[in-house]
């Protein structure tokens, strides 16, 4: 496995705990949450940088929001009980479409 596919996996699950992790803060008014978030984002954004080393930004910025998405509609669905609708399915599918065509294209 090439480092800069590691790199994006790292920044993608810390920016889904990041801002899964926001509602919890009611507002930066409770310090652990507060904390994970923005431990959470500097995590995201250093390992992000360390794969745009390799990867063009626009491949890697489609991949790490568009699965980041994905996953933090999935969590609030489990955790928080949002309901998903027939258009944020729909969305989610396009959205996962275009991850597909991006993979399938080589990533570049």
């Amino acid at each position: 496995m090439q480092a800069h596919w590691l790199y994006l996996g790292v920044a993608i699950v810390a920016e889904v705990i990041a801002t899964s992790a926001l509602k919890a803060t009611e507002g930066f008014s409770r310090l652990g949450p507060s904390v994970l978030v923005v431990v959470g984002y500097c995590t995201a954004f250093y390992f992000l940088s360390l794969t745009l080393r390799t990867l063009p930004l626009g491949v890697a910025y489609a991949l790490w929001s568009g699965v980041g998405i994905a996953l933090v509609t999935a969590f609030g669905w489990l955790y928080y009980r949002q309901a998903l609708d027939a258009p944020t399915l729909c969305g989610l599918a396009l959205i996962a479409a275009g991850i597909v065509l991006i993979q399938l294209r080589g990533g570049h």
